[in-house]
């Protein structure tokens, strides 16, 4: 019984693990873009018309 368990408890931090690295990286790639967006709109201001 002892044995099922850590089993479970290795594989639940292993999908911990993967999650956190996918999460890391889309919010580092999500926050470049931002930066990027918000650059090109402020490099072009002059052109924007209200």
């Amino acid at each position: 019984m002892e044995e099922k368990t850590y089993k479970v408890m290795g594989g639940c931090g292993a999908l911990n693990i993967a999650v956190g690295v996918t999460v890391l990286v889309l919010g580092i790639v999500s926050g470049v873009l931002l930066i990027v967006g918000g650059a090109r709109l402020l490099a072009r201001r002059s052109k924007i018309l209200f």
